[in-house]
């Protein structure tokens, strides 16, 4: 028998399940061993199972390098969306027309039309209640 494929056979998650199902106690949680030694699950012969342990393992390493790669452009993807707002910042991504107003001369504009507004709504007092 195959410690290997039994460990796997454990940490599965159908074998999980049942094992909650089993525990039992309020203040101390566990598992009666009994529960342990009731579980069943298939035991091929022991080639077969040194073969699912070896396929087992296989697609574990071909998580672990999706995840890496996954990281990896997850990583270069951050770092082109800064680069992009850089120079959406610095005017770089679109052609620039030389007759648009610099935006320091908009924005002063634009408070200057705020403070006017504010100063509009302000000469008409305060109405009173009545």
């Amino acid at each position: 028998m195959s410690t290997d494929y039994i460990a796997l056979m454990l940490k599965a998650p159908s074998t999980q399940k049942r094992m909650e199902k089993a525990i039992k106690g309020v203040a101390v949680r566990g598992i009666n061993i009994g529960d342990v030694r009731a579980l069943q699950f298939p035991l091929p012969s022991y080639s077969e199972q040194l073969e699912i342990v070896q396929r087992v393992r296989s697609l574990f390493d071909k998580i672990k390098h999706v995840e890496e790669e996954y990281l990896a452009i997850n990583k270069k993807s951050n770092q082109l969306d800064q680069s992009i707002l850089a120079k959406a910042f610095r005017g770089q991504l679109v052609p620039q027309d030389p007759n648009d107003e610099p935006a320091s001369i908009l924005l002063e504009r634009i408070r200057t039309e705020r403070e006017k507004t504010q100063k509009k709504k302000g000469k008409g007092g305060r109405r009173g209640k009545g």
